[in-house]
């Protein structure tokens, strides 16, 4: 078994910090729903503003508020304002992850949702791995990072 990326939010901006909530990440439900993430949930965070990376559970805020807020010892990591990652993983062999085809949101400075993005894994003709990511069901470039 393997782990994969199972739903992702990418630049989420952190709305509130509770240091003294449970432990937890409280999103808006409906951006949630869109991606595939689901009430109590592990996920990951990753601030791009500070590089602090942690893990913790979903739990479900106000449908329709846009809240992105850190709660408890994750309040530590994140100021209001801040970017995230927010990404869950599930297990299990390559064909479940070519069947999974995960939503990726990108988001405004508002937590309005920009962009809906599907991660594409499959088999090539040689019968290898490789992968698009599509958006408005079109294939977009990936970027090559060479030199």
């Amino acid at each position: 078994m393997q782990r994969f990326v199972r739903a992702k939010l990418h630049g989420l901006r952190v709305t509130g910090a509770d240091l003294n909530y449970h432990g937890s990440i409280t999103l808006d439900p409906e951006i949630c729903r869109r991606a595939g993430l689901d009430p109590l949930e592990f996920v990951e965070i990753w601030n791009k503003n500070s590089g602090a990376r942690i893990s913790t559970y979903v739990l479900y805020g106000v449908a329709g508020s846009r809240c992105c807020i850190l709660n408890g010892a994750a309040a530590r990591t994140c100021q209001i304002g801040d970017e995230v990652i927010i990404a869950s993983a599930t297990y299990g062999a390559v064909d479940d992850v070519i069947a999974a085809q995960p939503t990726v949101l990108t988001f405004r400075p508002d937590n309005e949702v920009a962009e809906e993005i599907a991660y594409r894994v499959f088999r090539n003709e040689a019968g290898e791995l490789d992968m698009t990511i599509e958006s408005d069901g079109a294939v977009v470039p990936i970027r090559a990072l060479v030199g």
